[in-house]
């Protein structure tokens, strides 16, 4: 599997976390000393005592997954070569092989829910699950959230191991963490490191807010466990950043906070129903907190708000800058994406805003992403009007002002892409985002209507599409397999 990344990184590499343990003496009083000294520090734990508590949730994930070789020679046209190879005479199989993914999982109820990496899980066709050193059970996929990258599997047993689950709102930069995972496959390994930093967006999924540390992660501990001092899971290891594919300190994992969220959602209903405001947020600079009068960047700027949504019939207006959602400060774009997807759907909650140099609160009734419309597809873009009607591929109307950003010709019509799944047959074709639809089966495509009746038309055969590539100047046409 590949990752998309930032210019001049390598591939991040899903994986987990590792680090040198190191003993710490507990502190005693000297003989000396006056009995009316404060009580002494609690006695610290082992990092054995931690491993002890959370290691037997820890599971082994392999993932089949059928590859598409993406090769046609004249020789796989002839059923003695097949034979001889022991390849499939069926024409379906014929180009395909079957990778064996391995990856970590935790199990969080002891009737068999574990929570693993979405992309540990995506397309497979069979999932085992082994506990270190014991039975391998065979698994099946409850639900899985590509845009967080979570996925929740069950197995068939009782009275499993789980692990207890804390708060990861709690976590403060510095504070000690344990990674245990299935690094390259050589068994259940445990690191050490410590929190780097929190609320990370590294581009990696459509929402992010993660927590960094310097434990040494490598490929193959992808859905493990990242746990405090007590044993309890804090988050869900996901990836690392590396020039090289191993472990250079910069790892990631996806609290709690947010993973948990998710997971209720996939158990109670198998899909994630997630609310949204209707408005296009842009970070500010400091040039931009300076002209709206504030002393330094905090908040949100609201570049657009979109039509028949709650921000516009809450009366958030462009040029609002919202600071807080609830109690919840909002520091950038991303914050706010995540805090207003992870609140309920029917939720009112409280905006403090800043309009006309003066703060202002706003009640907004949160809806539910409408079915027709896909979430966005980037840590640049919001939950404005959107469609994925498309299998993989999310697009928006262009507003005046997205015409304007990214100068595009006045003769350019259509559609913008803002989200292409990585393993979807579109971006196999080529499709990319910031890329314009501009006509679908040979009709021209300006809105979200005109899309899905052009998509009606032979339904058996690729959609065909002609598609304005900004970044060259240029058209091109691809046929897409639905």
């Amino acid at each position: 599997m590949s990752l998309k990344l930032k210019k001049g990184l390598l591939p991040l590499v899903a994986a987990l976390f590792l680090a040198a343990a190191f003993a710490v003496p507990q502190l005693h009083s000297g003989p000396g000393q006056a009995q009316a000294q404060a009580a002494p520090a609690p006695q610290l734990r082992s990092y054995a005592d931690v491993a002890q508590v959370a290691s037997p949730a820890v599971v082994n994930i392999q993932a089949d997954k059928v590859v598409d070789l993406g090769m046609d020679h004249p020789f796989l046209n002839d059923p003695l070569f097949r034979r001889f190879f022991n390849m499939p005479d069926d024409d379906n199989h014929r180009n395909q092989r079957v990778n064996k993914s391995l990856g970590s999982g935790v199990v969080i109820s002891a009737d068999g829910y574990i929570i693993t990496n979405n992309h540990v899980v995506e397309n497979a066709k069979k999932i085992r699950v082994t506990f270190a050193g014991e039975q391998e059970y065979v698994a099946e996929i409850v639900g899985t959230d590509p845009r967080t990258d979570v996925a929740l599997i069950k197995i068939d047993a009782d009275g499993l191991p789980a692990i207890e689950v804390a708060d990861s709102e709690a976590l403060r930069v510095g504070d000690q963490v344990m990674a245990i995972g299935n690094p390259f496959g050589v068994g259940q390994t445990v690191t050490m490191g410590i929190v780097s930093a929190l609320g990370r967006t590294i581009g990696l999924n459509q929402y992010e807010d993660l927590i960094q540390t310097d434990a040494s992660i490598n490929p193959g501990n992808s859905g493990g466990a990242l746990v405090n001092m007590q044993g309890q899971l804090v988050g869900m290891n996901a990836a690392i950043l590396s020039r090289s594919g191993g472990s250079q300190g910069i790892g990631f994992a996806i609290p709690t906070a947010m993973a948990m969220r998710i997971v209720d959602a996939l158990k109670s209903d198998g899909q994630v129903t997630r609310a949204y405001l209707g408005v296009m947020p842009q970070d500010l600079d400091q040039a931009m907190a300076t002209y709206y009068g504030l002393e330094r960047p905090q908040g949100v700027l609201v570049a657009q708000v979109n039509d028949d949504t709650p921000a516009q019939k809450a009366g958030l207006e462009e040029g609002d800058i919202i600071l807080q959602v609830g109690d919840k400060d909002i520091r950038n774009a991303s914050d706010l994406r995540n805090t207003i997807s992870l609140s309920e759907v029917g939720e009112k909650v409280n905006l403090k805003i800043v309009r006309d140099g003066k703060e202002k609160d706003l009640k907004v009734k949160l809806e539910a992403f409408p079915e027709a419309e896909g979430q966005n597809g980037g840590t640049s873009h919001d939950d404005s009007d959107e469609d994925d009607s498309l299998s993989g591929v999310t697009v928006r109307e262009i507003s005046n002002r997205t015409r304007a950003m990214m100068e595009l010709p006045d003769d350019i019509e259509g559609l913008l892409v803002v989200g292409v799944e990585r393993s979807s047959n579109a971006a196999d074709q080529g499709l990319e985002e910031g890329d314009i639809i501009v006509e679908v089966a040979n009709h021209k495509v300006t809105d979200f209507g005109e899309l899905k009746d052009a998509l009606k038309v032979n339904k058996d055969r690729p959609v065909f599409m002609k598609v304005y590539k900004p970044r060259q100047a240029r058209h091109v046409f691809l046929a897409i397999p639905r």
